[in-house]
């Protein structure tokens, strides 16, 4: 038997990928707590323990077959549990982790019946597995949440518990007291805010976020900033400040900070302000995430079109299709001049001098482009403009903002 569940677990390392975004697709389908679903940033956290929770229980089981598997307590597990603390979420966001455990066993299963079908053979193993799995997922929970609460021990000792819990509450629309709330954060709530998220996909290069904060508070204008540890890969902040940054500058100082991404939300006044400009700019990282851009730096002004058109994507890849035809998947220049076209009221010259082309350049690629489209550009400009956007986004077309 030993011997059996030996060459299962080789079989299945290292873990594929399609094999981690089935866990991590049951993971997030079985969480109670929509922050994991709805923020890019703690949901990649999730989909990395998947992976090395899978691997961990796959290589002890490799190494010494059948025997009881110690949690996994590497980085990434960690991290989700000072995740967990730090974005104020309880223990029934583990209740993702059950049905991850789910289906893991299916692909397991599967693996044990295609390898024998000797029905005792095949009951010994199963009941093995089984026992292994569920042991080795119970004994996983029971590390985060001890770890858990030696983070949150640790927090409260100090300022940051506080002004979560105040920042929280801000974000959720609930009545606070402005000057206790003020007195909390060490931050005035009258006024303009822009609000930005900085985050990276790789907790490599967190360390970088604390600068990139620095970096887009002077780009800004301001002289001082609200700084909130969201995650391990997260910081939000707050700038009091009444006109977003432009892009450009924001991304020459992000090149020395590799990994590092920005959204920045509208600005907002006072405290309505402060909540909602915040809430642009998770929605302006959710974008991202959910088209799958590469962009870096993201403005919800500039965007927030395109939010709202990708709520669903195969709708929105539908719109795309229909709206651009053939020009969707032609030269990006192409594409570039006609969108630029549209934005600078149909002049050509304008938009060769945005371009830095020649007019008969720009000539030729409008008329290549409109060729492209399924209908004439006339009929709904809007449109085509919009799938354009969508387009570049997806590109991260250098000369876009």
């Amino acid at each position: 038997m030993s011997e059996l569940i030996r060459d299962l677990a080789e079989q299945l390392l290292p873990v594929r990928d399609d094999v981690i975004d089935k866990l991590w697709a049951a993971s997030l389908s079985g969480a109670r707590q929509h922050e994991y679903v709805d923020d890019p940033v703690l949901a990649q956290a999730d989909r990395r323990l998947n992976a090395s929770g899978l691997t961990q229980w796959l290589m002890s089981n490799f190494q010494s077959p059948g025997r009881r598997v110690p949690p996994a307590k590497d980085t990434e597990m960690l991290i989700y549990a000072r995740d967990l603390v730090l974005r104020g979420l309880d223990a029934d966001e583990l209740e993702g982790w059950r049905a991850s455990q789910r289906a893991a066993w299916e692909i397991w299963l599967d693996a044990c019946f295609a390898a024998t079908s000797d029905p005792a053979e095949l009951r010994e193993l199963v009941e093995i597995s089984a026992t292994s799995l569920t042991q080795y997922v119970d004994d996983s929970i029971a590390a985060v949440l001890t770890y858990a609460d030696e983070v949150r021990a640790e927090l409260a000792s100090g300022m940051q518990a506080e002004r979560h819990s105040t920042v929280q509450l801000l974000i959720e629309g609930a009545p606070l007291d402005r000057a206790r709330a003020e007195a909390q954060l060490g931050y005035a709530l009258t006024g303009p805010h822009v609000a930005a998220i900085a985050w990276t996909d790789a907790n490599d290069d967190a360390h970088h976020l604390e600068r990139a904060a620095e970096y887009v508070m002077r780009v800004a204008g301001a002289t001082r900033r609200l700084t909130l540890v969201a995650s391990t890969a997260a910081l939000w902040l707050w700038l009091p400040v009444p006109e977003v940054p432009a892009v450009a500058p924001i991304l020459d100082v992000l090149k020395g900070l590799p990994g590092v991404r920005v959204a920045l939300g509208r600005p907002q006044a006072d405290v309505t302000g402060f909540r909602s400009s915040h809430l642009d700019a998770a929605a302006a990282q959710r974008l991202l995430a959910r088209v799958r851009s590469p962009r870096r730096v993201v403005r919800y002004e500039d965007v927030h079109l395109l939010d709202l058109l990708t709520t669903d994507t195969a709708q929105a890849d539908r719109f795309v299709s229909a709206t651009l035809g053939e020009l969707a998947a032609a030269d990006a220049s192409l594409r570039h001049a006609l969108r630029t076209y549209v934005d600078e009221g149909f002049n050509v010259s304008n938009t060769a001098d945005r371009l830095f082309a020649h007019r008969n350049t720009i000539d030729r690629r409008l008329v290549r482009a409109k060729a492209l489209l399924p209908r004439p550009l006339s009929d709904d400009a809007a449109s085509v403009a919009t799938a354009l956007r969508l387009v570049e986004l997806r590109e991260d077309h250098p000369a876009v903002e």
